[in-house]
């Protein structure tokens, strides 16, 4: 069973879900603006919420815009903290080296997921326990040197 929450909200359009059991909530422009190759732009969604304490909500891209047309978010995932009251605006980048891209009123430019979140305690020692991974980082599964990951 999937676990709701309440979350007020100020919208021009409410978010909502494309199909049961969706994980993010999409996000439609508020205005129109074109992206020319490689340019970006902070686009309004005409979205303020209040978020509960212990939650968070995260801006992501959608990947039919990722894959068809080159249109990412520069910060992905967007945070959006329960303390905040102001508009969710979407930071759009155009990776396409050739091609601009228009954004019209309306249009679905990004998801939201509302997740809960927990707080860190960060406690200083002196040295961190053993794990199998160890320091291993970037590429550091599944990748030989040599050519083939």
């Amino acid at each position: 069973m999937i676990e709701t929450v309440d979350v007020p909200i100020i919208a021009s359009q409410i978010p909502g879900y494309a199909h049961p059991g969706d994980a993010g909530a999409d996000l439609v422009a508020a205005e129109a603006v074109r992206l020319e190759p490689g340019h970006r732009a902070l686009v309004a969604t005409g979205v303020r919420i209040a978020l509960p304490d212990g939650f968070a909500a995260f801006v992501v891209p959608r990947s039919g815009l990722a894959a068809k047309h080159g249109i990412t978010i520069v910060n992905a995932p967007g945070t959006v903290d329960a303390g905040y009251r102001g508009e969710i605006k979407v930071s759009l980048l155009n990776t396409d080296p050739e091609h601009a891209y228009e954004v019209a009123v309306g249009d679905r430019i990004a998801q939201l997921i509302v997740m809960p979140v927990s707080r860190a305690r960060f406690i200083p020692v002196d040295d961190l326990p053993d794990s199998t991974r160890g320091e291993g980082g970037f590429g550091s599964t599944g990748y030989q040197s040599g050519g083939a990951s």
